[in-house]
């Protein structure tokens, strides 16, 4: 099946990448896809790896900086509408990939499953929660992994087991080209305390984070022992404005943009709050925000 002529019902080509993420800003897709089924997609997937097309996957756009450029071959987005499963067993839960990670939380916390209440207000998929091992000062999302089924660059699927993951600071093991699904062990507990602590946590985001603002979530991770955020307001930078992008005055650790901002803007930034960090304080900043 050749490339994109066969999938052309689904394909869209030069589609702006902008409105599909969280910053606003980045140029545009040569081929922006969104498969009906998983069969779809390996179809899609395999057409590519023969021709020898770049493939990426489009997840939430919340960790995302794309270049002003753009991205050369194919940008895969999941439907939420055709990848959203959602069952549970006792304390057992399958989910597609493509569901909000807000929605897994927020299903969980109704059935009385205890865990992911701590990653409330993190944006992004469930797949990306899996593959950048999201979480915060209560706990990360690898912790609660049993198996993900995954689908590689040339279109294998296969399912990867809890024995055989490695889960780190923002970082996991979960490198395939599209995790596909995923199973989590949660335990139970009574669904008004644990809505009571997602609610709790969520103030506490929400008064020190600019949620009201277009944003990628953190843009640095933090180094061992210190918040990436402290260093970058003792550097003295926040408020700090390129272009039509800014360092957030309520979390340093936060850009956001404006209409008209570029990539690029958001890109002189960071490596302002890099270079400036390092140089005063000493520490090197390690960039968590994905760019394309």
């Amino acid at each position: 099946m050749p490339f994109p002529d066969d999938f052309a019902d689904i394909t869209l080509q030069d589609e702006p990448l902008a409105p599909h993420t969280w910053l606003k800003v980045g140029g545009p897709a040569q081929f922006f896809v969104e498969p009906r089924e998983v069969d779809e997609l390996q179809q899609i997937v395999r057409a590519c790896h023969k021709q020898s097309i770049p493939v990426r996957l489009l997840g939430g756009g919340s960790n995302l900086l794309i270049s002003d450029d753009g991205v050369s071959g194919a940008v895969i987005r999941l439907p939420r509408d055709n990848f959203g499963s959602f069952e549970t067993e006792g304390g057992r839960v399958r989910c597609s990939a493509a569901m909000p990670l807000s929605h897994l939380v927020s299903r969980t916390v109704k059935q009385g499953l205890v865990g992911l209440e701590a990653l409330t207000g993190i944006p992004g998929t469930v797949g990306g929660a899996l593959h950048g091992n999201v979480g915060g000062r209560q706990g990360d999302i690898g912790r609660f992994i049993r198996r993900a089924t995954v689908m590689t660059i040339a279109g294998e699927i296969f399912t990867r087991t809890a024995d055989e993951l490695q889960f780190g600071y923002r970082e996991s093991s979960l490198d395939e080209l599209v995790i596909l699904d995923a199973e989590l062990e949660l335990g139970t507990g009574d669904p008004d305390e644990i809505a009571k602590r997602m609610r709790k946590i969520w103030i506490a985001k929400k008064t020190s984070q600019p949620f009201a603002f277009q944003s990628a979530g953190c843009i640095f991770k933090n180094p061992r022992g210190k918040s990436a955020g402290e260093l970058i307001d003792r550097a003295g930078l926040k408020g700090t404005r390129i272009g039509g992008a800014t360092i957030s005055d309520r979390h340093a650790n936060f850009i956001i943009t404006d209409d008209g901002a570029t990539a690029d803007d958001v890109s002189r930034l960071i490596d302002l709050a890099r270079s400036k960090v390092a140089d005063q304080l000493g520490v090197e900043l390690e960039v968590e925000v994905n760019r394309w």
